[in-house]
């Protein structure tokens, strides 16, 4: 213990901290006052056990000084502490937990750094000291600064005499948690592991997914930068900028206009700060701050005291998310401090106090309570409403700590352990504090087994400043690991909307919402949260926000305008419904009735030399061969199916083919009845009939051509969804188009030889002669199927068929009217010219050319 007071000494500690570790203990010193300015400072304590209880007014006694404010808010909590633990009965009966207070219980930690130049300007700081036998364990509480613990523990450490437990309250510290280094050292601050998971939580609930993040540039801050990052990868989350601020003052000089830039230039609203609130990360918030820099900061609880300024107020775009471990609601607190000193911790001192933040939890009565509120309140409103004080983390830790120590206290009492060593009872009371396992008084689990890693739970708190100089800790949300995935996070949206006057927290996002139609679109080099939307592609859709791929509509559906729906595609084809397939089809009937009403004339006057003319049978042939020409559309009109496709291309090519022969026959037939004039082999053709043959031939070639078209490539119906936008068009496909193309040309042959052959009769005599009809019906065919190619062509779905179909009819409807309407109009309207014709040829009317 020597070692510890010599060095204790070098950093100006009072007579009276000495005092209470034994009374019989003791030493004088020069004391000199702290000034202000350091960043970096430390608060110790050594709270120890003494027989009986306490007077009432020992804590009163030791506030009653003027110490400043600032350095009495964890010498409260731990006063607060000890006095509920000695009100206790069940706990350390007949004994007390105290401690010594001064202004002078905290240390700067530059001048750990500087113990040997402190002796050498002052040699009168060697104590004077006498110490007796029956020393105990000495009991170091000290915090929050890291260092102040890890550079004190590291003294002790070094000198085994003097060993002393030694626990610590402030934020959990890996360089702290080395076992091997620091035995006798507990962490009462648990560790951040569910931290960079609760951040991430309220980030995402919010929607947010382009965060900046500033952190001191230590092995604490890239240990957290390592967790966030992970988590952020997750859940597509991505970081602005990331400032890492540097330990050394002189390096941070240097660049401190940089981060200050790269926040102010950042597209982003939300800010993450994690580091030591006594550093030059500190410096730089405040610095932010007082340069207007505007931004939602997300923060843990040992910050609560940095954004703490009344010089600025907090709304939707510019408020603090504060972290704290999760604890149970420490009543009393308020009451307590002020009867430590009722004339100086009135209720409006205590309102007005930076760090002492009224809690507001959420209820009913209270948040209907502050529902009712408006920014014009009074301040006397405020100060007599019932919140009571916020006990922040570091607090909390102490008040975990006195009652660690009291319990393991307690149980070396019933064990009766004694030491009679220093370092022995330390010992002792080290292995008792290692399996300490309890329940503190506001429902809470305290283990002292330091390696177990268990998920801390997390309250979401909003600070809010009031220009009465009062702080608020609105408590919006909780993050529990417990709960199932997706159940971790509950946010107090009443809360939230009372806090910011809105339920709509400011956005914060690289690249806007994707709307539905649109999908993203990622360029190179761009994060992955940045992105530019783009229109997707034809007959897709995306009918939510931010979709990576569009969705292809199904095939009987297409994409409306605003590429954001599927609607079922109208199918189209040439149906009796449709106008043009009525008026087509009605053309049909009417030319397949007058063709057999035109045969019904030709059988009825059979016996006429008009009919005669040219071989009657042919001509009945040909006149039942057009009627079928003429029924064959309605074979195209309908909805289509494999067995129409195939009857519709089958018969047209066979119909036609008979027709076309038959004219053919007939020309045939007329230029070997004038080119004959005396008997021989020609007239033995025309007289047994043989151009009737023709017929037969031709249609034989034209069958083997189609059984090869059916047997290769038959026609089969095709579902057009591509040709027009939101129909599907039904239509019957060619199969083989080679085979189709065999069909017509071999028609085109037909056609072509009858007209030729028709050409060379048109000069024979005129007395019955056909031949000039049956040339003009050719030439007509011939011109309307050449026609018929490129206007096919040209379009598609049911004017594709229409137009098939108006050929059929043409060309059908021109040989009809070519060569039997003329023939009509003399049997019906001038029979008397039935014989005439033949008094000019000095022939008889029963002249049979057949």
């Amino acid at each position: 213990m020597l070692i510890l007071i010599f060095y204790l000494l070098l950093l100006k500690i009072p007579l009276f901290m000495v005092r209470f570790i034994n009374p019989r203990c003791f030493w004088k010193m020069k004391q000199n006052e702290d000034k202000d300015g350091d960043l970096k400072t430390g608060y110790f304590f050594f709270p120890r056990a003494v027989q009986g209880p306490v007077e009432k007014e020992y804590f009163q006694n030791m506030f009653n000084t003027q110490t400043p404010a600032e350095k009495c808010k964890f010498t409260l909590a731990l006063a607060f502490t000890m006095d509920e633990v000695n009100r206790n009965p069940d706990l350390l009966p007949n004994k007390s937990l105290v401690f010594d207070f001064s202004a002078d219980n905290f240390v700067r930690v530059s001048q750990l750094y500087t113990p040997i130049p402190t002796l050498k300007q002052d040699p009168n700081i060697l104590p004077n000291y006498e110490c007796k036998k029956g020393m105990t364990c000495n009991v170091m509480l000290t915090g929050p600064n890291w260092k102040t613990s890890m550079m004190l523990g590291t003294f002790m450490d070094l000198h085994k005499t003097q060993r002393a437990i030694h626990l610590t309250y402030g934020s959990f510290h890996p360089l702290l948690s080395d076992y091997e280094q620091f035995h006798y050292l507990y962490q009462m601050a648990p560790r951040d592991t569910s931290l960079a998971l609760a951040m991430v939580s309220i980030i995402i609930y919010f929607r947010w997914n382009w965060i900046g993040l500033v952190i001191s540039d230590n092995d604490q801050g890239t240990q957290f930068l390592l967790y966030l990052r992970r988590e952020m990868e997750k859940n597509t989350v991505c970081f602005a900028f990331v400032n890492m601020i540097p330990i050394s003052m002189q390096l941070y000089m240097s660049r401190v206009e940089l981060y200050y830039n790269r926040i102010k230039t950042s597209s982003t609203n939300v800010v993450i700060i994690y580091g030591d609130t006594d550093s030059t990360l500190a410096v730089s918030f405040r610095m932010w701050k007082s340069r207007g820099l505007q931004r939602i900061w997300v923060i843990t609880s040992q910050w609560d005291v940095t954004t703490s300024k009344r010089d600025f107020m907090l709304d939707s775009s510019h408020m603090t998310l504060a972290f704290a471990h999760h604890h149970g609601e420490i009543s009393g607190f308020k009451n307590f401090v002020q009867t430590m000193n009722p004339l100086r911790y009135t209720d409006e001192y205590l309102a007005r106090r930076e760090w002492m933040n009224f809690n507001c939890e959420v209820s009913v009565s209270k948040y209907m309570t502050l529902k009712n509120y408006s920014l014009n309140a009074s301040m006397e409103w405020l100060v007599v409403q019932t919140f009571d004080m916020d006990f922040n983390d570091g607090s909390y830790d102490i008040y975990n700590a006195v009652y660690a120590l009291a319990h393991a206290l307690h149980e070396m009492d019933l064990q009766q352990v004694d030491g009679n060593r220093h370092d022995s009872r330390c010992s002792k009371l080290n292995s008792f504090l290692k399996k300490i396992n309890f329940t503190n008084p506001v429902g809470d689990r305290v283990n002292m087994n330091q390696k177990e890693k268990l998920q801390e739970e997390y309250d979401i708190f909003q600070i809010w400043n009031f220009h009465h100089g009062i702080r608020f800790k609105v408590k919006v949300g909780k993050y529990s690991p417990y709960f199932p995935h997706g159940q971790q996070l509950h946010v107090y949206e009443d809360m939230i909307e009372w806090a910011t006057r809105n339920r709509q927290m400011p956005p914060s996002v690289c690249s806007a919402d994707c709307s539905p139609g649109f999908r993203k679109f990622w360029q190179e080099g761009m994060a992955v949260c940045c992105f530019k939307c783009i229109p997707c592609s034809e007959n897709e859709i995306s009918n939510e926000t931010n979709v990576d791929q569009c969705v292809k509509c199904p095939e009987d559906q297409y994409a409306n305008i605003e590429q954001n729906q599927c609607i079922h595609r109208m199918v189209i084809f040439l149906s009796y419904e449709d106008p043009l397939g009525m008026a087509l089809a009605l053309m049909a009937l009417c030319f397949s009735a007058f063709t057999a009403l035109v045969l019904g004339v030709f059988v009825k006057h059979h016996d006429t030399p008009i009919v005669k003319a040219n071989n009657r049978k042919l001509s009945y042939i040909l006149l039942i061969s057009l009627f079928f020409c003429f029924l064959c559309p309605l074979l195209f009109i309908g909805r289509p199916n494999s067995a129409t496709c195939m009857l519709q291309q089958i018969t047209f090519g066979v119909v036609f083919t008979v027709a076309v022969s038959t004219v053919l026959a007939k020309t045939v037939t007329v230029l070997l009845a004038f080119k004959v004039t005396v008997p021989g082999r020609m007239r033995y053709f025309l007289v047994s009939g043989t151009p009737n043959y023709i017929i037969a031939i031709c249609t034989l070639i034209q069958v083997i051509i189609c059984s090869v078209w059916l047997g290769a490539s038959p026609p089969s119906v095709n579902v057009d969804a591509q040709s027009e936008h939101g129909h599907i068009i039904i239509v019957c496909s060619k199969g083989s188009v080679t085979a189709f193309y065999c069909v017509l040309g071999y028609l085109g042959c037909l056609a072509q030889v009858s007209f030729t052959v028709a050409f060379l009769s048109r000069n024979l005599p005129n007395t019955f002669n056909e031949a000039k009809f049956l040339t003009f019906s050719m030439l007509l065919f011939c011109c309307v199927w050449i026609t018929f190619l490129p206007v096919y062509h040209s379009t598609k779905g049911k004017v594709m068929v229409a137009v098939e179909i108006f050929s059929i009819l043409a060309s059908s409807a021109g040989m009809l009217g070519c060569i039997f309407v003329p023939k009509c109009y003399i049997i019906l309207l001038r029979p008397q010219e039935k014989c005439l014709q033949n008094i000019r040829v000095k022939s008889s009317c029963r002249t049979d050319i057949s």
